[in-house]
């Protein structure tokens, strides 16, 4: 099955999208993990994105599709979860032409919720994993489960920023909800609950998806 995870900053969608790889047996996929990974390799693109990145401009549409264009021909034809992308229409489009997607699990969270969850929520600045001092408690105070980082609270997760990123998010994400909902392939998870355990919206997720 190949499954496209969307939602807002703070919606869970990277949590999701690891349990959900375990269950299904298929990759997680994550456009933020492969950019990482190849500014992390020193390859072509990658040097090609950390000049946008290091001059605080957006990295164009066709490097990002490129990168995820190379991962996704490398054997995923069992299916995988795509986190990250797309994030416009344009995006959507381009998305169609190298993989057709089965379904589109939008994760729609009031945003009082989301405030409240990133507020709580760390990061590792090693991996990159996420954690949440509510939901999601490391082992050890402080340290990555993973790979045993450092956490830290990242700036944009103050209220204030948060409000304005979702702000953001719900101008460029309604016409891609509006695309896919008018292909019939998307399927909204509703939560309010800003302390849910991962595993219940997990549950739901696959309920949704297989019915």
């Amino acid at each position: 099955m190949k499954i496209v995870i969307f939602g807002p900053p703070g919606s869970g969608k990277g949590t999701y999208a690891s349990r959900l790889t375990q269950r299904l047996g298929i990759p997680h996929i994550s456009t933020g993990d492969l950019v990482r990974d190849e500014i992390r390799n020193k390859t072509k693109l990658g040097k090609t994105v950390e000049k946008y990145s290091s001059s605080g401009t957006l990295v164009p549409d066709e490097i990002i599709t490129e990168i995820l264009t190379k991962r996704l021909g490398a054997g995923l034809s069992n299916g995988f979860i795509l986190e990250g992308y797309p994030r416009t229409v344009k995006q959507a489009k381009e998305l169609e032409k190298i993989m057709k997607v089965d379904v589109v699990v939008n994760l729609n969270v009031p945003d009082k919720v989301i405030v409240e969850r990133l507020s709580a929520r760390l990061q590792c600045k090693s991996c990159g994993a996420i954690y949440n001092e509510r939901t999601l408690k490391p082992k050890i105070t402080g340290k990555c489960d993973k790979c045993g980082g450092e956490l830290f609270r990242r700036v944009d997760d103050q209220p204030e920023v948060i409000q304005e990123r979702l702000k953001v998010y719900r101008e460029a994400s309604e016409p891609v909800i509006g695309f896919y909902r008018s292909r019939n392939l998307l399927k909204d998870i509703r939560n309010e609950d800003p302390n849910v355990d991962p595993e219940t919206v997990v549950d739901q997720i696959m309920k949704t998806i297989r019915a």
